[in-house]
């Protein structure tokens, strides 16, 4: 039997379909009711003092980097694991992403070299950079990889021994918990997005928490073109964005955030097939969960190959018979733009790009059915035989 396989699926009801319907019969298509109520989801579930929507998880991060001040020159401790927009949300700014490796098991940046970095900067600056005549280090950018949370405790603690502040992109990780505690709440700002393959969506959209009033009330006013508390509506104090949700996708979010617990388990069920079944794979390694993680929020679901094995050769096998897949995470400094920027080479990171040539994201979705995650693992099985 031809069991049809997509990469990812949103899990979308009536009732979301139901919210959207309802904002479009209605003359306010944004700046809305819908907003401050689907933030107030995010406020109840964190504890969070504020909760500010945007239309993407990159333009929450990059309200972020302008919060904290981070401007030309100056110096962030990021990884190289992640998807490019922690990276670039930088570089809008000006500013320098240091990088540093990180673990082997959970593809988390390494406390230990952000110690390391915090304390001997000089010597993890980009090639490029080397002789920058500014070089103050002003924050860590730490990212929840596939949604497990980072060590964030031995990271704030490198924060607090600086002055620094912590970002926490946690874009990959609603609902993750980190020794009991939320993801998202860990840093100083902690940042969530919903594109489709997440684990809610509002199709394009990102929310950040802070219980920081004075930043809180600056990224208000940045995600609605600089327009301050008091301005009138062609005044401008500040130098902002159009990064403001819209009414449609705040109230699918707030619709999708009432089944957060249910969308999250479903997701945890796939996660549990894949792992019973791929562990009796030789060569596959399963997604590895550190202690700390009192509960994996699954975003996608990563397999490593034995370093022996052609990871690009079995993917476009399974391609072939319908099994789609993509390697995760392709290494931010070996991306072209990086490597002319900032002479990075293969080898700088051997960690980041172990991971990166081994790492594949097989289908994942919360509608996944049993059925189908055996069908993936059977294939995989075959091809893998035939190696």
């Amino acid at each position: 039997m031809n069991i049809k396989i997509s990469m990812s699926s949103p899990d979308l009801t009536d009732a979301d379909r139901q919210a959207v319907i309802d904002v479009i019969n209605t003359p306010i298509l944004s700046m809305g009711k819908h907003t401050p109520a689907f933030e107030k989801t995010f406020c109840d579930l964190t504890g969070a003092k504020h909760a500010i929507s945007v239309n993407s998880g990159t333009a929450g991060l990059h309200l972020c980097v302008r919060a904290a001040g981070i401007g030309a020159g100056d110096l962030v401790i990021t990884t190289p694991f992640s998807f490019v927009a922690s990276t670039n949300v930088l570089l809008f700014e000006n500013a320098v992403p240091v990088f540093v490796d990180i673990d082997p098991r959970t593809g988390n940046i390494n406390p230990e070299l952000v110690a390391d970095a915090a304390r001997n900067i000089e010597k993890y600056l980009p090639r490029n950079t080397q002789h920058a005549t500014r070089s103050t280090l002003k924050a860590l950018l730490p990212v929840d990889v596939f949604g497990q949370p980072a060590d964030m405790d031995a990271i704030n603690t490198i924060a607090q021994e600086r002055g620094l502040t912590v970002i926490e992109d946690s874009c990959e990780a609603l609902g993750a918990t980190y020794k009991g505690r939320q993801a998202g709440t860990l840093g100083d700002f902690g940042v969530f997005a919903f594109y489709p393959n997440k684990q809610i969506t509002t199709g394009e959209g990102g929310v950040i928490i802070t219980d920081d009033d004075k930043a809180a009330d600056f990224m208000r006013a940045l995600r609605n073109q600089g327009r301050a508390p008091g301005d009138t509506w062609l005044q401008h104090t500040h130098l902002g964005y159009n990064y403001r949700i819209d009414e449609m996708s705040a109230a699918l979010g707030a619709s999708q955030m009432v089944r957060l617990e249910e969308l999250l388990s479903k997701r945890e069920q796939v996660a549990a097939w894949y792992e019973s079944r791929l562990s009796e794979i030789a060569g596959v390694e399963v997604p590895f969960v550190e202690s700390n993680t009192t509960r994996m929020s699954w975003f996608v679901y990563v397999i490593r190959f034995d370093k022996k094995i052609n990871r690009d050769e079995i993917a476009k096998r399974l391609e072939t018979r319908g099994v789609p897949v993509r390697p995760y995470f392709l290494p931010i400094h070996l991306q072209p733009y990086m490597v002319e920027k900032f002479g990075y080479r293969e080898g700088d990171f051997p960690v980041t790009e172990d991971l990166g040539r081994r790492g594949l994201a097989v289908p994942f979705s919360g509608v996944m059915t049993e059925e189908q995650v055996d069908t993936v693992c059977n294939i995989l099985h075959e091809e893998m035989k035939r190696q």
